[in-house]
């Protein structure tokens, strides 16, 4: 199966466009494209004053009933490596997730991130959870709010809803940055990025 993760770049092609609205990382991203278009190269491009977890969750070729073990233990890992970020940040290809334990024994599981998982990762410090939305019932609005009620009071989220609709869900945001994903809201207003606020 043919993987299309990252094959929106076209933006890179409209510099007068999308350059203005972040002039750093719109030229750090280019110049990714141009060579290594990867993870790795994205934490070796100094763009970021950040940790970037190597821990890879690989279970597509383990038996199903072993998945569920190997899961757990990869994200305490993760949450181990992680331990001294006052900030984090998650991007499950498929976004969030209930915590039914059905789900955990299926291949889908390995790109989704469950409900316990990002309540555990946002313990005592600020969470950005990316969700891919869904064809929840009554819309993406609605899924925004049943995720809000899931995450807890103060947790903010910034629609983009350009081609393919994401959320990013802002758990414990401190007053700095809630008031940069407002403005950060505003600024892109006309490219259809919206902020709600539980």
């Amino acid at each position: 199966m043919i993987q299309n993760n990252g094959k929106h770049t076209s933006y890179l092609r409209y510099p007068k466009r999308w350059r203005e609205l972040d002039p750093q990382l719109f030229d750090t991203l280019k110049n990714i494209y141009e060579s290594d278009r990867s993870v790795d190269a994205v934490a070796k491009s100094g763009a970021l004053d950040a940790i970037f977890s190597s821990n890879v969750l690989n279970h597509g070729k383990e038996h199903h009933s072993a998945r569920n073990t190997l899961r757990a233990e990869w994200f305490e890992t993760v949450l181990h490596e992680l331990s001294g970020c006052d900030l984090v940040f998650a991007d499950p290809d498929n976004g969030l997730i209930d915590d039914n334990p059905k789900r955990r024994n299926k291949l889908k599981f390995g790109k989704q991130m469950p409900l316990g998982e990002v309540l555990a990762f946002a313990q005592d410090r600020t969470a950005i959870v990316y969700h891919h939305n869904s064809r929840y019932p009554g819309g993406h609005e609605l899924e925004i709010r049943h995720w809000f009620e899931k995450l807890g009071t103060g947790t903010i989220a910034i629609r983009a809803n350009a081609y393919s609709c994401r959320t990013f869900f802002i758990l414990n945001p401190s007053n700095q940055i809630e008031r940069r994903a407002e403005d950060f809201a505003a600024r892109w207003a006309e490219h259809r990025v919206s902020l709600f606020r539980h």
